[in-house]
């Protein structure tokens, strides 16, 4: 069987830790990032793993991405909306471009994605479509005005995705990321912090795996992910 995952937003953390559990279970993986040079040296070190550069805030670019890989590796069967980020300021602070940048990376670009992806999630079976958020989309603290605001209504559009294209066994999953993942620029953010107060990206592509492999009868529509120690 030809199985084909589309990975947007594929940096060092989760979204290389997505392209690497994918190809491990013998999937095409499609990696999308604005980096060509990152993409390249990740595609040379990863069996499976195919470069595609697109930047997740031009509609227009992630239709033709979408065209390109299906012509490249088959029509699409798992996508993973890992793009993501944003300004953090109050909404004093903050300028409207600043929300608008926010909204068109964490709203247009899996809207985009979305529609230029359907045509082929409907060929499979069965398919998925998995949307990495963040705790801000459940709670806006005073000073992720416009990061908040963007998750909290990408979170509200991963719902009402999952109830339009449940029905037709396309599974729609938001992967709600409680924590600090674990990267260098956050190890050196938080030089004190334990091993354990960080997010693994292995771990979460562990459990986004899962998600993809749930039966219909028992499809999660919102999964928490935190380490023990988190308060909330």
């Amino acid at each position: 069987m030809n199985r084909v995952c589309v990975v947007m937003g594929v940096g060092p953390g989760n979204g290389e830790a997505f392209v690497r559990r994918f190809c491990r279970e013998g999937y095409k993986v499609a990696m999308l990032a604005r980096s060509e040079d990152y993409l390249k040296q990740l595609e040379s070190s990863v069996d499976g793993a195919h470069a595609f550069t697109c930047d997740m805030m031009e509609p227009e670019q992630i239709a033709a991405v979408l065209s390109d890989i299906k012509s490249a590796l088959g029509p699409v069967s798992v996508l993973l909306y890992n793009a993501g980020g944003g300004a953090f300021k109050n909404v004093e602070d903050a300028t409207l471009e600043e929300f608008e940048a926010n909204w068109r990376l964490n709203v247009g670009g899996l809207v985009a994605a979305t529609k230029a992806a359907l045509p082929q999630l409907r060929q499979q079976d069965s398919a998925s479509i998995i949307v990495t958020s963040a705790s801000a989309a459940t709670r806006g603290r005073a000073n992720t005005a416009p990061f908040a605001s963007a998750k909290a209504a990408q979170r509200s559009l991963a719902q009402s995705l999952a109830r339009q294209l449940g029905p037709e066994r396309i599974h729609v999953a938001n992967v709600v990321i409680d924590g600090v993942v674990d990267l260098p620029r956050t190890r050196q953010m938080l030089p004190d912090k334990p091993d354990e107060f960080f997010v693994q990206p292995c771990a979460v592509a562990d459990a986004v795996w899962n998600l993809c492999q749930q039966d219909a009868s028992a499809w999660t529509h919102e999964l928490d992910i935190r380490p023990f120690g988190e308060t909330w």
